[in-house]
């Protein structure tokens, strides 16, 4: 397979030295745009990638380069589809591709062979290892502080003790340290860690299984808060409370503004969650993928630098996220038009909404 794959990549270098000047808008007749972009993204587990995230990242790339295509791939979790399908896109001639890592480490070699192919890639929203040319996310170390005060909140109000259970994302994303990191800054000190859980694949039925087994450690009476690292997770923990006949729920935090979430939150199932603008993440992907298949340095688009355990100061725009409450759905997500109140509230939901604040 390494074989193939050198001989691969050594056709694409041969042919992409080869290509007339008029295919990077050299010639007038032929365009100044005509590159085509990948996008990779990780997983269907979380609904923002294919419901928010891919279209946000596609309108934007026709607006900025009406001449540009997109070819896209999910990983569905499996770190070695993706490589396939990076090697897939290579070969077809894309000029630039937007990486979400299934896997950062695993995926270091594709990113290495995109370099060798001509071809720089930007890494979304989390910092894969390679050398990549640009990378767009949210500060993870702000994600967590806003989870950790948010249930410091939650459970002061409610009294219900000090026990918190970490129910943390999947170990190979370094986004998941980065937000347990933040989280632990805020907790550590004023809360007992009960139990903390990696949940594999962010995934709600394995979010269900670790809390079913903190459940029947710790009982349900000793569990104050959970601090659950997304919205997934949230839905498996909340899950397994309520099999388990937890009345009153304890605080429960969340991330990404999941609808399902959103609607948690006017039930009172789920105390909060993270929400991070999706569009402008996606815009200054475009940007970024936009101004590397042009040639150009992208000291106009990044804002900062980063570094990477393999690369050093990476251009970098990094974003700030908000918290989300029921107290303020309406001026974060309908005031930007991430739902409408119709979306959020559906008939078994009308009285809590009204209650709430959510009028249409």
């Amino acid at each position: 397979m390494r074989t193939r794959t050198r001989h691969v990549i050594a056709v694409l270098v041969a042919g992409l030295m080869a290509m007339p000047l008029a295919a990077c808008g050299g010639d007038d007749e032929a365009g100044t745009d005509s590159f085509s972009v990948g996008l990779l993204l990780p997983s269907k587990a979380v609904p923002r990638w294919e419901h928010s995230d891919k279209p946000l990242i596609e309108k934007r790339l026709k607006e900025l380069c009406s001449g540009c295509t997109m070819e896209y791939a999910n990983a569905e979790n499996d770190a070695t589809r993706q490589r396939q399908q990076m090697i897939s896109m290579i070969t077809k001639g894309v000029g630039v591709l937007i990486l979400d890592a299934a896997d950062t480490k695993a995926l270091r070699s594709s990113i290495q062979e995109a370099k060798a192919a001509g071809v720089p890639v930007v890494a979304y929203d989390r910092l894969a290892e390679g050398p990549i040319s640009g990378y767009v996310s949210f500060d993870g170390g702000q994600v967590g502080r806003l989870q950790g005060e948010a249930l410091l909140k939650a459970m002061d109000d409610k009294a219900n003790g000090g026990t918190v259970v970490m129910m943390n994302g999947d170990p190979t994303s370094p986004n998941a340290a980065w937000y347990r990191k933040g989280a632990l800054s805020v907790l550590t000190g004023k809360v007992k860690i009960g139990r903390s859980y990696e949940t594999l694949g962010w995934s709600t039925e394995n979010a269900h299984a670790n809390m079913s087994a903190a459940i029947a450690a710790l009982g349900p009476d000793r569990i104050g808060g959970v601090l659950a690292a997304n919205d997934a997770i949230a839905a498996g923990v909340i899950s397994a409370l309520k099999k388990a006949d937890v009345r009153e729920l304890p605080p429960v935090t969340g991330q990404d503004a999941d609808l399902d979430a959103v609607r948690r939150i006017v039930k009172g199932e789920q105390y909060m969650t993270v929400y991070k603008p999706f569009k402008a993440e996606a815009d200054a992907a475009a940007a970024m993928a936009v101004a590397l298949g042009r040639g150009e340095e992208l000291r106009d688009v990044a804002t900062t630098t980063i570094d990477s355990p393999t690369t050093k100061d990476i251009p970098s725009v990094l974003l700030t996220p908000r918290e989300v409450t029921v107290g303020n759905i309406e001026q974060t997500l309908v005031k930007d038009g991430v739902y409408t109140i119709d979306q959020i509230c559906t008939r078994e939901l009308r009285p809590a909404c009204d209650t709430a604040g959510l009028t249409r």
